[in-house]
C-alpha cells in the first residue's frame, strides 16, 4: 500500500489517547503536504481594551490587580501589525470596542482554514459571545474574500477555535487540550470545520484554560511545549516524538512568561512576546536559530494583563 493509501485509510481520526497517536503517527507519517504558514494575518484593536471579569473566572493567567491602559495596548498592539508586515505578510485591523473588552484575542473567535474557509467558534462567555456577532470581520470574510462559512453553535458546542485547538497546519492535523473552554462537541466541531486528518485530543492540567499557552507548533517543523501543563505525561511525550529532535520542553517560569504563545509568521519567522523572549534560555533560542528560525520579540506588556500574548493576538488568514 502506498503512502496516499494510508492517507486516505487514516484521515478524518480524534484520537484520545498517547498510545493511539502513536500508534497513528507509526502507520502515517502525515508529512507536510500543504503551506504552513498564513497568507495575511488580522487583528482587533485594543480600543475600549480592560479586563475582563468574566473570562477571569477560568483564566489564572490575567493579572486582575494591574491597571490597564488603553492607549499603551494601542501603540503595541499598532507595532506588532508594523513587524508582521516587515515580513512581508499583511495585517487587517478591526476596531475594538469597550463592550468585548477581549476582542484583541480575536484567534478564539474567527479562524480560517485552507480551501477559503473561515469558521466562527462558539465562546464560552457571553462578552465573548459577542465577538462571534460582529457583522463587520463577518461581511470581511463573507463579500470581499468570498470564503465558505462554517458556524459552530453555542447552543450545541462550545469551540475557541485556535485558543484550545494548536494545529500544524502544513500537516493538517491539531492538538486539542480540553478545557472548560472546549467540549467533546466542540472537539468534533472543530475537527470537521478545519478539515483535519487528525486530531490529538487530550486533558489540560487543572488550571491551565487554552492549548496555545503551553504548545506552539512552529511551520510544520518544530513544537515548544510545557509538560507539566498536561494531566496525562505521555501526552506531551508523544508529541515530542512526533517532532523527534526539534522540541524545546519549557520550564515553568518560561511558561508563565507566555514562551509557549509563539507563532511563526512566515515559515522562518518566529514570533515572541517580549516578556517571552527574556525568559527562553540562551539554549532554546540558539536551538530554534540552528533550525532556521528567525526570532522577532515584540513587547505587547500591557496586553499580556489579560492573560493572552502575542499569539493570541493574531489571526491567520489561509
Amino acid at each position: 500500500m502506498d503512502n496516499t493509501d494510508l492517507s486516505e485509510k487514516y484521515t478524518n481520526m480524534i484520537v484520545k489517547t498517547a498510545k493511539e497517536f502513536l500508534e497513528q503517527i507509526s502507520k502515517t507519517q502525515y508529512p507536510i503536504k500543504l503551506p504552513v504558514t498564513m497568507k495575511a494575518a488580522f487583528m482587533v484593536s485594543p480600543v475600549g481594551f480592560s479586563l475582563d471579569e468574566q473570562t477571569a473566572s477560568d483564566n489564572e493567567y490575567m493579572q486582575m490587580d494591574q491597571q490597564t491602559n488603553a492607549d499603551v495596548a494601542i501603540v503595541q498592539q499598532m507595532n506588532l501589525a508594523r513587524k508582521i508586515t516587515d515580513c512581508g505578510v499583511p495585517v487587517v485591523t478591526f476596531p475594538g470596542s469597550e463592550e468585548t473588552p477581549d476582542a484583541v484575542f480575536p484567534n478564539n473567535a474567527f479562524a480560517t482554514t485552507h480551501g477559503n474557509k473561515y469558521i466562527i467558534g462558539a465562546m464560552l462567555h457571553e462578552n465573548r459571545q459577542k465577538e462571534t456577532e460582529r457583522k463587520d470581520i463577518r461581511m470581511f470574510f463573507n463579500d470581499m474574500l468570498n470564503y465558505e462559512k462554517h458556524h459552530i453553535e453555542r447552543s450545541k458546542a462550545v469551540a475557541e477555535l485556535t485558543g484550545v485547538l494548536v494545529p500544524d497546519r502544513g500537516r493538517n492535523i491539531a492538538f486539542c487540550g480540553m478545557t472548560e473552554r472546549v467540549d467533546d462537541a466542540g472537539v468534533q466541531a472543530m475537527h470537521d470545520a478545519f478539515g483535519l486528518d487528525l486530531t490529538f485530543q487530550f486533558d489540560l492540567s487543572e488550571g491551565e484554560y487554552h492549548t496555545n499557552v503551553v504548545l506552539a507548533c512552529l511551520a510544520g517543523r518544530a513544537c515548544m511545549i510545557h509538560a507539566g501543563s498536561f494531566a496525562d505525561p505521555e501526552v506531551p511525550q508523544a508529541i515530542a516524538e512526533f517532532y523527534k529532535d526539534r522540541t524545546i520542553f519549557l520550564t515553568d517560569e518560561e511558561k508563565l512568561a507566555f514562551a509557549g504563545n509563539g507563532i511563526t509568521i512566515t515559515e522562518n519567522d518566529l514570533f515572541l512576546s517580549e516578556t517571552a523572549y527574556q525568559a527562553l534560555s540562551s539554549e532554546s533560542k540558539n536551538k530554534l536559530r540552528d533550525w532556521g528560525f528567525n526570532i522577532h520579540h515584540v513587547q505587547v506588556s500591557e496586553l499580556e494583563k489579560a492573560g493572552g500574548s502575542l499569539r493570541c493576538m493574531v489571526g491567520e488568514i489561509f
